[in-house]
């Protein structure tokens, strides 16, 4: 699956090959924000459209417009869990925090986007681009 990223919301693309149109829905909100077009940069296009469009929808109604993601949320685990990632966060010289933040992005693959979009920047200094 495709995805596409504006304004910090993430959108999953698909291609329906009988109409011949990339339809595209914004993820991880309650509201629902979907886009298409019939090419790429009609996608793109789109895809800012709707999310001005929702930005702008939400403040004429006076609402907080949804985020993404806020970077917060619980875990909940078994005492003996907790107790281990605190002993091992703290034999790392780490905060809980860091060292579940840490696991996550080196599980999930984040750790690794991160290091490419470091080395990214880095590329582009180099190059003269930075």
């Amino acid at each position: 699956m495709t995805t596409m990223t504006c304004n910090g919301y993430q959108a999953t693309i698909e291609f329906d090959g009988e109409s011949e149109l990339f339809h595209g829905e914004v993820t991880g909100l309650r509201d629902v924000i979907t886009f298409q077009g019939k090419s790429v940069a009609e996608l793109k296009k789109a895809f800012r459209d709707s999310v001005e469009d929702y930005l702008a929808f939400c403040k004429e109604r006076g609402e907080e417009p949804e985020k993404p993601f806020s970077g917060q949320f619980v875990v909940r685990t078994g005492p003996q869990a907790h107790r281990a990632a605190v002993l091992a966060a703290r034999a790392k010289g780490m905060s809980l925090n860091a060292f579940v933040t840490t696991a996550i992005e080196t599980a999930s693959g984040a750790a690794n986007l991160k290091r490419a979009a470091r080395m990214g920047t880095k590329s582009m200094k180099r190059a003269g681009k930075g």
